[in-house]
């Protein structure tokens, strides 16, 4: 069977700034597949945020403070939410890879990801991996070198929209 896709539209300030088409790995991670697939069904994503971008490094979004919350509160999640527990695997931290954002705890996963715009071999067996970019990294490095402020986060709020296709 095939692996689930979507597509994650992207805009800033009204502004569409077009599409990442992403590719779970359910044999990979399934806990974190159905996790994001469930919040994608509930459309929760739906107006988030990639609220941290490091270029060189990674962008990652997904938290739902980053909706309607104060942005000082961005990345720090919603206690409420259903963590999921790490899944590591032989699979590698690179280019356009997409992995479980978590706390201190390995098994803190809850809604928000990453994807990585550079190689980063340093987070293997430390953060789960359930994806990939099959297309639109140059989105992703659009928006990895959006105007930031020091805490790297994007100057004008960056949103997602993600729906499964």
């Amino acid at each position: 069977m095939a692996n689930p896709k979507y597509n994650i539209n992207i805009s800033s300030q009204s502004e569409d700034w077009g599409n990442i088409e992403i590719e779970l790995f359910p044999d990979l991670a399934p806990n974190h597949c159905t996790n994001f697939d469930n919040l994608v069904s509930e459309n929760k994503y739906d107006g988030c945020a990639f609220h941290r971008v490091i270029p060189g490094f990674m962008i990652q979004g997904g938290d739902p403070n980053s909706i309607n919350g104060d942005k000082s509160t961005w990345g720090m999640g919603n206690p409420s939410q259903k963590n999921v527990n790490a899944e590591f695997s032989d699979r590698t931290h690179s280019r356009g890879i997409i992995s479980a954002a978590r706390a201190m705890d390995p098994n803190s996963a809850s809604s928000q990801f990453f994807i990585m715009v550079e190689d980063s071999p340093f987070l293997d067996n430390q953060y789960s991996i359930y994806g990939q970019v099959l297309n639109g990294m140059d989105i992703a490095d659009k928006i990895v070198n959006s105007p930031r402020d020091g805490g790297d986060n994007p100057n004008n709020k960056i949103e997602m929209k993600i729906t499964r296709i």
